[in-house]
């Protein structure tokens, strides 16, 4: 098939172009290049031997992205492009609004008019916000509590509503936990602009020295040690469900959801613990006061996923900082040197 790919140059979007490509399909990305890197692609040409076509397209703009369908034979779409820091969401809504939201819309219209309706679209754990439901299935009332999260609720929203007035299409929406790790080439990985926002990608860089300690908010939660329990899952899982639930969806239209999680927890001492021994090296930090708005526990129940989609997290908690650790020693700058 030619899968085109939004944000195919980011992060998951990176590693996604590799399991496709080895699959045999042939992968068309289009990405602004706001948050991620065309050496990305390059890497991914030297871990397959296969080339990516690339098209440094905003999905906001129309015309250039109906110039790619003119161009190439899509079959379906993984739309993975789109803003992602829940902290900027909230100082610059619009600005998240505007790409997540009306970007989305552009697309699927896009889609449509070529006559395209297979797609499966990135969203979150965000979208379920400070649910009580531990572990958390997809039956649990979404109720984002930022901009970030809202803007992948109104896309769902929007893919529910498209399904819903055309049965044609084939839509999978997959909710991530909390994706980590790299490719175990050391090649692709998570490379953040500016400070990280998440977790690993922080401890990483103060492994390699780029930062002196690692924050720790809060270690007064509900939990066995105080800190709190996130389910991380290995980047390299989490794009072979994809490729899962985009096979699963070509066999009849529908729209369905799924929790792309291992429905294990893993909380933040315990992960300075594992990324310790994997790199062998020390990690300093400091606790501090709690974040406004953090919860003491979140883990996925994959279940729907485990059953419908033959999908299973495969990868451990060490492998995920094992193969984090080799992207960061490899790359200390991330694709930095090369220029972004």
């Amino acid at each position: 098939m030619h899968i085109l790919l939004t944000g195919g140059a980011g992060y998951i979007g990176s590693h996604a172009c590799v399991v496709l490509l080895e699959a045999g399909h042939d992968v068309v990305v289009v990405d602004n290049f706001s948050n991620s890197s065309p050496v990305a692609l390059e890497r991914v040409k030297q871990i397959t031997g296969k080339s990516v076509v690339q098209y440094p397209v905003d999905l906001t703009d129309r015309q250039a992205l109906r110039n790619v369908f003119e161009v190439h034979p899509i079959d379906a779409v993984m739309h993975f492009a789109g803003l992602k820091a829940v902290d900027e969401s909230v100082n610059r809504p619009l600005h998240y609004y505007w790409n997540n939201v009306t970007g989305s819309v552009v697309l699927l219209e896009t889609m449509a008019e070529y006559g395209v309706r297979s797609i499966v679209f990135s969203s979150s754990a965000t979208v379920y916000g400070a649910t009580e439901q531990v572990p958390t299935d997809e039956t649990c009332p979404p109720s984002p509590t930022n901009p970030y999260g809202r803007s992948k609720w109104m896309v769902e929203t929007i893919l529910a509503d498209l399904f819903a007035s055309d049965p044609r299409w084939h839509i999978g929406i997959l909710r991530y936990f909390n994706p980590v790790g790299a490719h175990e080439s050391g090649l692709i990985g998570e490379d953040p602009n500016g400070v990280p926002n998440n977790l690993v990608p922080y401890i990483a860089q103060v492994a390699v020295g780029k930062r002196e300690w690692l924050r720790v908010w809060g270690n007064d939660y509900p939990t066995p040690d105080g800190t709190g329990i996130r389910d991380f899952i290995h980047v390299m899982d989490l794009v072979e469900g994809h490729l899962s639930a985009l096979e699963t969806l070509l066999e009849k239209p529908a729209c369905l959801v799924y929790n792309l999680g291992t429905g294990r927890g893993t909380s933040v001492l315990e992960m300075v613990a594992a990324f310790e021994k994997a790199s062998e090296r020390p990690i300093p930090y400091r606790i501090l006061d709690r974040r406004p708005g953090d919860i003491a526990v979140s883990t996925a129940d994959p279940t729907r996923a485990n059953r419908e989609l033959g999908w299973h997290a495969r990868r451990d908690v060490f492998d995920m900082c094992r193969d984090t650790w080799r992207w960061q020693r490899q790359n200390p700058d991330g694709y930095g040197r090369s220029g972004r």
